[in-house]
């Protein structure tokens, strides 16, 4: 099983280089993991286990800006920048492993964990408990995104006979690998997130990288949404908000950096807000940048900035339009660390407005709205704000997209988003855009939503097999 050994080796060697059964000889300065705190010290280290990269996703939505020499050439970048259907994106798949790879990785060190913390030393059985709670919850998110990316999205109808991702619950380096179908997945993901609630998972994690109660609400939330179960999202998503409802103040921001931010010709990093310590933050996941150190925020095309909304502080702070030889496009000004894998309250509030909607009675939405303008407030430029209402669910269906489209970027929740509307039908939309003059366009049925397993999985299944869940 390439994709484990991989997995096993990098787990191995970022925190131990000896694993237990499979070598006996304990390279001098290194040792094999036996207490607790050996085992939690996987849990902080972002490079095996906190990495959540989905740039194609992000090329697909045209959400991330691709320069336009690299455009140039049949790439797999191209492809689903430019919404190629008649590209083979199976067979211009065989570098980009990144998405697959460092999700596995992390699964695999959870798997480390469940299996071994139960006789781990030095540590009390609610101690072990709680590390194991956290593990489980990292495990659930990692395959709710992988679900997301290289499977159909979720439509009971089908969840039961569509295939999914390999299911791999053990380290073990012979461990099986049984590609389930997207119900089975599904099942697997609130279960384990349900065994955490139940086993020990904290309301105050001990640390941001350790999901807390909070996220274990947000993400069943998450998951019940993309399942259009409404009431059971919105039970999460009230249980979640119960823990933190915290919102940050980006009008305040916009205040204190006023004279850099309206100056065109300033393209200094402002530092951004939305760390370690961000106040909306559940838990927190490095997105497309690389953890442990700081980094810009990405690039976004003209016409993506144009779907923010009018006097957005959080977009008037974070990118300033910017032309370089033949490119023109929106450049990120924010610089440190962002959460673009993690699980956050503005989320939750937009999942909260979206199932409010969904449920309401007798063509009220005000609940939906005013969930959804206590986000604005914090958000759009007083002089600017007006509270929004909605007379029908299409309408305010629409305006909660908006906002949780903008909120959310570079995260995997807009791609997820998308195919769920898309399936629906009724929310579905037919993306357009003018590129050297001629038009392009991505239809809601289109085969690029679903991504294609990297070459690397499928020359390489492991102890099972592994079928391609698009056809290019």
């Amino acid at each position: 099983m390439k994709h484990v050994i991989y997995i096993y080796m990098l787990v191995c060697g970022l925190v131990f280089s000896s694993c237990n059964d499979y070598l006996d000889i304990v390279p001098k300065g290194n040792k094999i993991p036996s207490t607790l705190a050996d085992y939690e010290a996987l849990l902080r280290d972002e490079y095996a286990i906190g990495q959540t990269s989905i740039s194609n996703a992000l090329y697909l939505l045209n959400d991330y800006y691709v320069t336009v020499s690299n455009l140039n050439s049949p790439t797999l970048t191209r492809a689903n920048y430019m919404w190629d259907e008649t590209a083979d994106r199976i067979l211009l798949n065989n570098a980009d492993e990144s998405t697959y790879y460092q999700l596995y990785a992390a699964i695999s060190s959870c798997n480390l964990i469940v299996e071994n913390v139960p006789s781990a030393t030095e540590a009390t059985d609610a101690e072990r408990a709680e590390v194991i709670a956290y593990a489980k919850v990292i495990r659930s998110l990692c395959y709710f995104v992988l679900a997301n990316y290289y499977a159909d999205t979720y439509d009971a109808a089908t969840a039961g006979e569509k295939l999914s991702v390999p299911l791999i619950t053990s380290a073990n380096i012979n461990a099986p690998s049984q590609q389930v179908t997207i119900q089975a997945i599904y099942d697997f993901i609130i279960q384990g997130v349900q065994e955490a609630i139940d086993g020990g998972l904290p309301e105050q994690s001990m640390t941001v990288l350790h999901p807390n109660l909070g996220a274990a609400y947000a993400l069943l939330a998450r998951v019940y949404l993309q399942m259009q179960n409404y009431s059971e999202a919105l039970s999460y998503a009230n249980l979640a908000l119960g823990q933190n409802d915290q919102l940050y103040d980006w009008n305040a921001y916009y205040d204190e950096h006023r004279f850099t931010i309206e100056n065109p010709e300033d393209y200094t990093g402002l530092p951004t807000p939305t760390d370690y310590s961000y106040v909306e933050n559940y838990y927190f996941r490095c997105g497309n940048g690389s953890p442990n150190y700081t980094t810009n925020e990405l690039n976004i095309p003209v016409e993506r900035a144009e779907r923010f909304e009018e006097g957005d502080a959080r977009f008037l702070s974070r990118w300033k339009l910017y032309s370089q030889n033949q490119d023109t496009y929106y450049r990120g000004v924010g610089n440190g660390y962002f959460n673009w894998g993690g699980l956050t309250t503005t989320e939750v509030y937009l999942i909260k407005a979206e199932c409010q909607a969904r449920l309401a009675q007798g063509g009220d939405f005000t609940e939906a709205m005013n969930t959804l303008n206590a986000v604005r407030q914090t958000r759009i430029r007083p002089e600017v704000y007006q509270p929004l209402t909605a007379s029908t669910l299409t309408e305010a269906i629409e305006l909660i997209r908006r906002t949780k489209d903008n909120e959310l970027i570079f995260s995997i929740v807009p791609f997820a988003d998308a195919r769920r509307f898309n399936q629906e039908g009724t929310y579905a939309r037919t993306m357009t855009k003018t590129y050297e003059g001629e038009t392009y366009t991505l239809r809601p049925d289109s085969h690029l939503w679903t991504m294609p397993f990297p070459a690397g999985t499928i020359n390489n299944p492991g102890n099972g097999s592994i079928q391609q869940n698009v056809s290019k």
